[in-house]
């Protein structure tokens, strides 16, 4: 029980074994603004094996949202909404369920009663405006949210199940999970998919997929077949394995055999075959090995010690990180000799590898990685034309100091060598 909301559902006849997502708000519709809700949707979806058709966007409209609604219900067998769940005027799902399904909306005095609770426990009274968040489609069931104010909704038809949760994942993701276990899974038709994601640094696209398609290929035709997608991001590129049937056991073997041989044959430049960010993969081998880390950088601007200290638990391993955007503070902070920035230019090679140094002397890391460069559009020459990008990774009594010509924009060149730098790390630790 959370805040007067039942946390248990009555076990629901209809079978599921397909899905559409639909994500309400304007915002969604603008630069500024993205839908994220729907990846940690489809991997719950996936594994209950339940399909996902499609996705949807609606604005702060009854009408778009309600039609949008009907589309999805036509479709699939189940529906989930996020967003649109909240106090305010525009907050418009609960009107648009109760649209779509020809009834009212009628206020829980349950729910009244647990919103009261919950702003009482803070000290406030609540809000008039916060009733609405009590206002429940007749046929309609509300969700718990013990993490916020909005409850969820549960509506089952004839023609689909309608879930509605709040916009915030936060909340969402352990609602989700819990509607899953106790009341989607059990009555999924469909097949569980099951999967492994392989990471492979700093090599192009094709080829990955010159050395990795003579290898999968012939999984395709695989019993149970497994099907691979390539995708790729700057300085990354990921192959997702996937293969969807009843036995699970046997699907997951066969998707690890494959990751198994695609692993062999892409090494040393895959950095997991787990599915985990690079960041995140490097913390665990920093953990596993009780190294600390410290990062030095120029270009990125910080962009690298942002991303390790992303992970949650990064201060077991990661120490800190000096920008050093100035060649002042490249001396003063870094302890790189005047006489190198002089003789070979910020962007170099020496003055990388004494940055890497320095990192690791001052704040008393095992391991540290530089990166110096010209990340554009201006400040090229010749010599050392925009992309230029010198990573240097020092400690445990080795180094590694490479020099890279990356193309692209401004923000590209800063993402491939942030990259850069992790598989660095990585490679320095593994003495690849």
């Amino acid at each position: 029980m959370a805040h007067g909301v039942s946390t248990t559902y009555d076990s629901l006849p209809r079978p599921l074994s397909t899905a559409a997502v639909i994500a309400v708000g304007s915002e969604l519709l603008t630069p500024f603004r993205t839908d994220t809700n729907s990846l940690a949707i489809t991997s719950r979806l996936d594994a209950a094996g339940i399909r996902l058709l499609y996705k949807a966007v609606a604005r702060d409209s009854i009408a778009d949202i309600t039609r949008a609604i009907a589309d999805a219900a036509a479709r699939a067998d189940l529906v989930i909404i996020s967003g649109g769940l909240g106090p305010t005027a525009d907050d418009l799902t609960r009107d648009a369920i109760a649209a779509f399904a020809g009834v009212a909306l009628v206020e829980d005095p349950a729910l009244v009663a647990a919103l009261q609770a919950r702003f009482a426990a803070r000290g406030i009274a609540m809000p008039e405006i916060n009733r609405r968040q009590a206002m429940v489609p007749e046929g309609a069931r509300p969700l718990a949210n013990p993490l916020g104010s909005a409850p969820g909704l549960l509506l089952e038809r004839a023609d689909a199940t309608i879930a509605a949760l709040p916009g915030p994942s936060r909340e969402l993701v352990p609602m989700f999970d819990a509607l899953v276990e106790s009341t989607l899974a059990p009555r999924s038709a469909g097949t569980p998919l099951v999967r492994r994601v392989l990471k492979i640094s700093l090599r192009a696209e094709s080829a990955v997929d010159e050395i990795a398609a003579p290898i999968y290929l012939p999984y395709e035709q695989h019993d149970p077949p497994i099907e691979t997608t390539i995708l790729a991001a700057p300085g990354l590129v990921e192959l997702h394995l996937q293969c969807r049937t009843a036995d699970t056991a046997a699907g997951q073997r066969a998707v690890d055999a494959l990751a198994g041989e695609l692993e062999a044959a892409l090494a040393p430049a895959c950095f997991t075959r787990d599915g985990l960010n690079p960041e995140e993969a490097l913390g665990a081998l920093l953990g596993a090995r009780g190294l600390w880390m410290a990062t030095a950088e120029s270009c990125t601007g910080g962009i690298v010690a942002a991303t390790m200290t992303d992970v949650a638990g990064s201060s077991a391993y990661f120490r800190g990180g000096i920008v050093a955007y100035d060649n002042a503070v490249k001396m003063s902070a870094l302890g790189v000799p005047e006489d190198l920035l002089r003789a070979h230019g910020a962007v170099s090679e020496p003055v990388a590898r004494a940055m890497a140094d320095g990192a690791r002397l001052h704040l008393r890391a095992d391991v540290a990685v530089a990166i110096t460069g010209i990340a554009g559009p201006a400040g090229g020459s010749d010599a050392k034309p925009v992309g230029t990008v010198v990573v240097a990774a020092t400690g445990l009594d080795r180094e590694r100091v490479r020099t890279f010509r990356f193309i692209g924009d401004r923000a590209l060149v800063r993402a491939q060598s942030a990259q850069a730098a992790l598989d660095a790390v990585r490679r320095l630790i593994l003495d690849l």
